[in-house]
């Protein structure tokens, strides 16, 4: 049991699938992630720190290349919350498992595991903001990377991958369907970034999700999805976790 929960751990990390039990030494897929975040040409946005969210520092990287190399790249930045940060061990701050679950994280393996892996499974404890911060980066800006696109397709996913049991499609791939939110629900709205109100678009009709975006630059767009029941333990603004390297 205690080897799902750690293929389990990286997948929802890093949406990743990996068989069988990690080796012991198994490198931690944090420093893979610094090296491959490391120098890009564009500024990546996160939530502005506060104590009811704790960067996970696991993000997850979408890139698509073609003859002339790299045309786009999306980093989405995951959080852990704490809905009391001023007490850690609020069972309050936990996330309701089933049993299942459960006895997944607390069972202990009689298998040497890496070092890093223990913290990374006692966050599946707690609720988290699942790519709640993205960046998306275009080397030849069109309609489908224009912002408000980019805004819907973020929405999408996360209730695709996260609001399946309440949505109800299909197994296996999922097709258009009237659970998806579009482009009618794009309204205009104000963003804070970096301490300075800009314009921005948001999606304020769908019952599972709140979305807010901003156009940085012409090539460049943050979006912003997080689960409404978790909406009244986050302030809602930006701020630039790393300058861009020229």
């Amino acid at each position: 049991m205690r080897a799902v929960a750690e293929q389990v751990a990286i997948r929802n990390a890093r949406g990743m699938r990996i068989a069988g039990v990690l080796p012991y030494n198994a490198p931690d897929p944090r420093v893979e992630s610094a090296r491959q975040l490391a120098g890009l040409p564009f500024p990546l946005m996160g939530l502005a720190p506060q104590p009811t969210i704790e960067d996970m520092h696991m993000p997850s990287i979408m890139e698509a290349t073609d003859r002339a190399g790299r045309s786009q790249l999306a980093v989405s930045f995951t959080y852990r919350l704490w809905r009391n940060p001023s007490d850690p061990d609020d069972p309050a701050n936990l996330k309701d498992l089933d049993p299942e679950e459960q006895a997944a994280l607390d069972t202990v393996p009689p298998w040497p595991r890496p070092a890093w892996l223990p913290e990374f499974l006692e966050i599946m404890r707690y609720p988290r903001l699942w790519e709640a911060v993205r960046t998306s980066w275009s080397r030849d800006p069109s309609d489908y990377t224009a912002l408000e696109r980019q805004l819907v397709d973020h929405t999408n996913n996360i209730l695709m991958n996260h609001y399946r049991n309440e949505l109800g499609p299909s197994p296996g791939p999922t097709e258009d369907g009237p659970w998806q939110v579009g482009l009618s629900s794009v309204n205009a709205a104000a963003l804070e970034i970096d301490r300075e109100e800009a314009p921005a678009i948001e999606i304020d009709t769908d019952p599972f999700v709140y979305a807010i975006g901003a156009q940085l630059r012409p090539d460049l767009v943050t979006t912003v999805v997080i689960a409404r029941e978790h909406l009244p333990y986050v302030r809602l603004a930006l701020h630039t976790r790393t300058p861009a390297t020229k």
